[in-house]
């Protein structure tokens, strides 16, 4: 019998996974789960949507001023005791800058949910400081998942 133990990390997430992509590069559901339950430190529900570059240079434009489309946007959603948020990935950015950048996609899709999940828990980088912060914890999350630090120059091949 369980008494008053912390809820189990699956218990945590209520995670909706809407794909609106044509992308066949996207990493699978239990895969984002497992990402996002690395990265959170409470009871969350979430929605992550995948899109395509059209959808995400519209809500860059309207919700941050800017004209084209971007990685990744986070909405959260008010202050309660559980998190509640949007997360905004487009596939065709991540996979441009995976190929620029020479990193498995897989780890930059984790790296990219885990950077989106910490800005909902009030994380940012907007300053030299909160980045060096937000930074580190995102290195700690995926190195606990076994993802190198997306920070870190790829080694020449």
């Amino acid at each position: 019998m369980n008494t008053g133990s912390a809820p189990s990390r699956r218990a945590m997430l209520a995670l909706d996974i809407q794909l609106a992509t044509r992308s066949r590069q996207v990493p699978s559901g239990a895969q984002f789960r497992c990402w996002a339950r690395a990265s959170l430190r409470r009871a969350a529900e979430v929605t992550l949507r995948i899109v395509g570059e059209r959808e995400a240079a519209a809500l860059n434009r309207r919700y941050r001023g800017r004209r084209h489309p971007t990685n990744v946007l986070s909405f959260r959603y008010g202050e309660r005791a559980r998190l509640c948020g949007d997360i905004v990935l487009c596939a065709p950015v991540i996979g441009r800058e995976a190929r620029a950048q020479r990193k498995d996609i897989e780890s930059h899709y984790a790296h990219l949910t885990v950077h989106g999940l910490l800005h909902l828990q009030g994380y940012d980088h907007e300053n030299p400081r909160q980045a060096r912060i937000m930074e580190a914890k995102e290195v700690a999350i995926l190195r606990r998942l076994g993802i190198a630090n997306p920070y870190l120059e790829p080694v020449p091949q």
